[in-house]
Parts: structure tokens; C-alpha cells; sequence
């Protein structure tokens, strides 16, 4: 199929979903124009990964990101993504040379378009059901729409052909730093208690992460790509409660030691489900290393600041006032999000995803993939 078909399809697709008009199992339009190497894209996980679910939810400002300064310098407007511009799936997309995919809750997103997959990712989620209840989509509940989704899509499709499509798609997640973070956030301590021994915590975060994939793999999902959990304490949001300035001191806080308790986890229960389910494939990229390393090496990827916020206030612009709607009006913007890692407090800019997407895209000597393949390859299978 030429790259003009492709696109025409589209076109006409589109049309379909707006006048509403419904084709038959056999006939309908996003089974036929897809090309046979077509393969969906589906997102789970929090703020690195959610491109605007948190705008259609009651949520709070500490969860949202759709005002000014966000996504000043390529949407133009703020889309609900934290960042100044995009986040990590839209540039993997991209690669995928899929269309931008919609956040799921949006309320002009019609079912005809999960032909190209589905973003479920919202901000400050976790693998938890109580972390920030009642103000995230939890894991869970990501599960659970793409329960819907799948069922859907066998109406639209049919089952054979979702099978197909389902067994195809790709399935990335970024989860689990809120479960770690949260108890120290919503504190605004370096020392807070945690719900459970660190040990324990971390198995149950990883076997709820488990239980999902194996929710995922009964409606027929096989190939899927995984972040570890990033340095916790030494992002800007967590590191300004730390008296220290240097690295060893955030690489020795809590958060942090429980993000690599996580990250000495999550690669054992891959390599389990490798064993048990038959077809199951994975890509695990180590976003700790890699955003340790921009952060303490920023000139070695061509960025000037590593360790301090484009927008924000306070040390290392780790107040979180970024927009001044969370509960500090006052904030600083820097001139050129591109000389920076991180957008915000937390999050990195529009050029720091680029760089983590490619490294889960195509691995790389610096950042090895912590498994057998890439993202590339896993949409090649």
C-alpha cells in the first residue's frame, strides 16, 4: 500500500467517523485500509506517559498540566501533556508512523480510531489503587478501559481480526514512580512513613504491574515495553526537601532506593512471565541510567542544564509552581526549553523525551535494553 492510499484511507476514515456512519464486520473501512504490517499502539501509566486523560477527570492542579507554560514550544497550547511540548509515546508513534493518538477520555475520541491504539496514561497514577485515590486513573482501571477497548474493537471487526490486530500491537507502560514518590510529595517530607516495609511495597507494586500485563495478555496482547522507575530523589519535585546538594545524598534517599529496589524487580517477573506465557515478548528500557545520566552529564546529549527545572521555582526549580496554579503564583520560565532535561519539576522537556524514545526505540551502547529486544523490533515482530 502507497504511503497516498495510506493517507487517503485515513481521510475517509475520518469522514466515517464524523457523519457517524457504521460499515458492516466485513466491510469496514479501518480494517481495509490498513497495511498489512499496520501495528497499534497502546499506552498505560502516569505523567511521562499521559498526553491530556487528566483534563476530562476531577482531579487536582498538582495533576494537571492544561494551562500555560506547558506545551509552549511545539503544540502551542497546553495540551494536558507535562512537558513543554511532547511526551515520550507521541515521538514512539511517530516511529511507528502511526497518527498522533488522542488521550482515551477525551470526549471526541470515537472507536473507530483505536484501529491505531489507545492512550490510558494518567498523571500521577500507580500500580496502587490508593495512590492519590480518587484523583488518577489507576493501573487498574487503564486495565479496564482496554478491556472495553478490546471488546469494541470485536464489534467492529470482528474476532478473528482483533485477535490479529490485538496480538500485533504493541502494549508500553510507565508505572510506578508515584507509588514511590507520593508518600514523600504529599508530605512535603524527605522522611515520610511508607504504607508498607520497602521489600513488601515493592512486591506489591510489582505484582499488581503483573496482574495487568496478565489482564492484558488474555485479551490477546503479546509484545510489551516497559520503563524501569527513574532516580526518584533526584528530580528537582523531590530532591529540594533533601538538606544535601549532591547527588549522593538524592541517590540516597528513599524514593530513590525504592525506585531501584523496583528496578532490581520488575526485570525478574518479566523474565517469569517470559516462561509461563506462551508468545510473550518484552522490551525493558533502564530510564534510571539514562536519566541520571542527562542530569549529571547534560553537555554529553547537548543540553547546557541538567539537574534544575526550565519552569519553576526554588532550588533546582523544585517547587512545582510551574503555571502558577498550584497553590505558588509566583515562577520562573527559562528562555530555551531545548538547553534543559527537565521541563518541570518532574518531567522532562519536549528534546528529553526525544532522547529517552529513541533510547527505548532502538537501545543504544550507553543505555543497553534490559532484554532481548527493542521497541523497533517488537513492532517488526
Amino acid at each position: 500500500m502507497s504511503i497516498f492510499t495510506f493517507y487517503l484511507c485515513y481521510f475517509i476514515l475520518n469522514i466515517i467517523i464524523i457523519i457517524g456512519y457504521s460499515f458492516s464486520h466485513q466491510s469496514h473501512a479501518s480494517y481495509y485500509c490498513l497495511p498489512q504490517n499496520h501495528r497499534a499502539l497502546f499506552i498505560f501509566g502516569d505523567s511521562l506517559f499521559d498526553n491530556g486523560n487528566n483534563n476530562y477527570i476531577n482531579t487536582t492542579t498538582f495533576l494537571q498540566s492544561n494551562f500555560p507554560p506547558y506545551g509552549k514550544t511545539f503544540f502551542k497550547y497546553p495540551s494536558g501533556r507535562f512537558s513543554d511540548g511532547r511526551v515520550i509515546p507521541d515521538f514512539i508513534g511517530g516511529y511507528a508512523k502511526l497518527p498522533l493518538i488522542p488521550p482515551y477520555l477525551h470526549p471526541g475520541y470515537n472507536h473507530y480510531q483505536y484501529i491505531y491504539g489507545v492512550n490510558f496514561a494518567s498523571a500521577g497514577a500507580g500500580a496502587l489503587v490508593e495512590t492519590n485515590k480518587g484523583a488518577v486513573v489507576d493501573l487498574k482501571t487503564q486495565s479496564f478501559y482496554f478491556g472495553q477497548v478490546s471488546k469494541q474493537l470485536r464489534q467492529d471487526l470482528g474476532e478473528e481480526e482483533a485477535n490479529k490486530m490485538l496480538s500485533k500491537a504493541v502494549y508500553i507502560f510507565s508505572i510506578g514512580g508515584n507509588d514511590y514518590a507520593a508518600p514523600f510529595y504529599s508530605t512535603n517530607s524527605s522522611t515520610a512513613p511508607l504504607p508498607y516495609p520497602p521489600q513488601q511495597f515493592v512486591d506489591f507494586v510489582i505484582g499488581n504491574i503483573s496482574s495487568v500485563i496478565k489482564d492484558i495478555y488474555n485479551e490477546g496482547g503479546r509484545k510489551f515495553g516497559f520503563l524501569n522507575v527513574y532516580p526518584l530523589g533526584c528530580i528537582p519535585l523531590l530532591r529540594i526537601l533533601i538538606a544535601g546538594n549532591s547527588f549522593d545524598d538524592c541517590l540516597q534517599q528513599e524514593a530513590t532506593v525504592l525506585a531501584r529496589l523496583h528496578n532490581n524487580e520488575l526485570p525478574k517477573i518479566l523474565q517469569k512471565l517470559e516462561k509461563e506465557l506462551s508468545g510473550f515478548k518484552y522490551s525493558l528500557t533502564d530510564i534510571y541510567a539514562a536519566f541520571l545520566d542527562h542530569m549529571e552529564n547534560p553537555s554529553k546529549y547537548g543540553f547546557k542544564v541538567g539537574s534544575e527545572a526550565c519552569c519553576g521555582g526554588g532550588r533546582y526549580g523544585g517547587d512545582y509552581s510551574c503555571g502558577g496554579k498550584r497553590g505558588i503564583e509566583t515562577y520562573h520560565v527559562c528562555s530555551n526549553a531545548n538547553d534543559y532535561v527537565l521541563f518541570d519539576a518532574a518531567h522532562p522537556t519536549d528534546k528529553a523525551a526525544k532522547h529517552i524514545s529513541q533510547i527505548m526505540w532502538i537501545g543504544g551502547d550507553t543505555h543497553p535494553k534490559q532484554s532481548s529486544y527493542n521497541l523497533k523490533q517488537l513492532f517488526q515482530l
